[in-house]
């Protein structure tokens, strides 16, 4: 369980400060993502669950305690306040897996201002990665066309519970097992995964290795057939593939991680059909992302499906969301900041999403009190913890997946598009506008 020191100092500087002040009121604080990254026309939100579960467990240990009164940077009134202090305050919130979009509140926190400021960092945390993680995943399930989609990513994510979460957003957002045993086991992902070149290379010859596998799953294994000539180790594979046909078994498959995938996969896939061994699939990885991934399925390789790693899990060409946590409403009292290229909208906030027949047409940032700004308009957030406990029962993983399939299908394909994505039109209603406008007037002439 994350610990509740997981904050960066400016927060517990700040809660000393608004304790000395008698600053106790509530206030609502937003989370979005200020602008996508380049290529992005939409995100799919994650990391909820990971939210709740910390605020729900939020307390100071006495260690932490102590070692906080060691640094001398705080009072013994702060000090007894935090050794008290749970969150009390209520969360509002999109459902994992929902698409959406640059500036819409993917979830807002509302609490006494200490205790929604302490948990900042916690939260843009808890979320950034998910999220970013599950739109890569997303686009790649876009670019496979249907085609087998596994997490590889463990090896090269950053640290062990970075992969776990890596797991947990790729298979929310439509992959469909994991290479990660632990998170099989955790969330009840579908695991899967081949031999790795080692093995291969334990044994005096591939042919031998090939056996050696196949004798452990004799309706399982997936050879993996490049460690030293890709076409030679197809024939192989072969010869082992028509050895356990004769046996009553079938070689499942075979996998290719380097070289010209698509020129590689059509003369495997002949070697094997020539060899009676039509049902044995051809499985891909190595250095494979979404637009790898689209290259070889338009260009109509013959490969069953895919293993994505690296790319994914560091989300290489996005590895970071322009992800804030902003200060909307303080004691009843609505707030922006004006900051040049950072400006913020006022106030504690509702999205709500309008579909047409073929798909979503827009999204309205409104405030949390005003109605419908069409008639059919769909509330995205719903209320998700209130005075410190969670409500409701939580969606299963795959519940979540399958309602993240739906939602991100009904993103319009222009907004979908791995390259050239145009942004999905989101509007701010006209009293949050007045809202702005009323909040800047009366923000100080400096700031003007």
């Amino acid at each position: 369980m994350m610990s509740a020191l997981a904050l960066d100092l400016y927060e517990l500087t700040m809660a000393q400060a608004y304790l000395d002040e008698g600053m106790e009121e509530v206030a609502t604080f937003s989370l979005f993502v200020r602008r996508l990254a380049a290529g992005r026309g939409y995100l799919v939100c994650a990391g909820l669950e990971a939210v709740l579960d910390f605020l729900a467990n939020f307390h100071f240990t006495s260690s932490e305690l102590a070692y906080l009164e060691s640094t001398r940077l705080f009072t013994p009134r702060l000090l007894e306040r935090l050794e008290r202090m749970r969150f009390s305050g209520s969360v509002r919130a999109m459902p994992e897996g929902t698409p959406c979009f640059a500036n819409e509140p993917i979830l807002e926190v509302t609490a006494p201002i200490t205790e929604a400021q302490l948990v900042e960092t916690a939260v843009i945390n808890l979320i950034q990665l998910p999220t970013m993680i599950a739109t890569k995943a997303a686009r790649c399930v876009t670019a496979a066309g249907g085609h087998r989609l596994v997490d590889f990513a463990l090896r090269r994510t950053q640290g062990l519970e970075t992969g776990l979460a890596v797991a947990r957003a790729s298979y929310l957002a439509g992959f469909d097992a994991t290479s990660n045993v632990e998170a099989g086991m955790r969330y009840g992902i579908p695991i899967a995964g081949t031999m790795a070149h080692s093995f291969v290379q334990a044994f005096a010859s591939e042919i031998e290795a090939f056996r050696a596998y196949a004798r452990a799953y004799p309706d399982a294994a997936i050879l993996l057939i490049d460690t030293y000539d890709t076409i030679e180790g197809a024939r192989r594979a072969a010869i082992v593939g028509r050895e356990l046909a004769a046996g009553g078994h079938r070689l499942q498959g075979v996998r290719l991680d380097s070289g010209d995938l698509a020129v590689l996969s059509r003369e495997v896939r002949s070697i094997l059909d020539e060899a009676g061994l039509q049902r044995t699939t051809i499985f891909a990885s190595g250095g494979l992302d979404e637009h790898a991934v689209a290259r070889l399925v338009e260009g109509g390789a013959p490969i069953d499906g895919f293993g994505v790693g690296t790319m994914m899990g560091v989300s290489v060409d996005a590895p970071y969301l322009d992800i804030a946590y902003k200060l909307v409403d303080y004691a009843g009292r609505p707030v922006l900041k004006l900051s040049p290229e950072k400006a913020t909208l006022p106030g504690a906030k509702q999205v709500w999403r309008v579909r047409e027949p073929d798909g979503l047409a827009r999204d309205w940032i409104a405030l949390v009190d005003e109605g419908k700004p069409e008639v059919g308009a769909e509330a995205l957030l719903a209320d998700v913890m209130v005075e410190g406990r969670r409500i409701g029962v939580s969606p299963t993983l795959q519940e979540l997946r399958a309602q993240c399939a739906a939602a991100v299908g009904e993103v319009p394909e222009q907004s979908r598009r791995l390259t050239a994505s145009v942004a999905f039109p989101v509007r701010p209603t006209a009293r949050l506008e007045a809202l702005q406008r009323e909040v800047e007037l009366a923000a100080p002439m400096d700031h003007r």
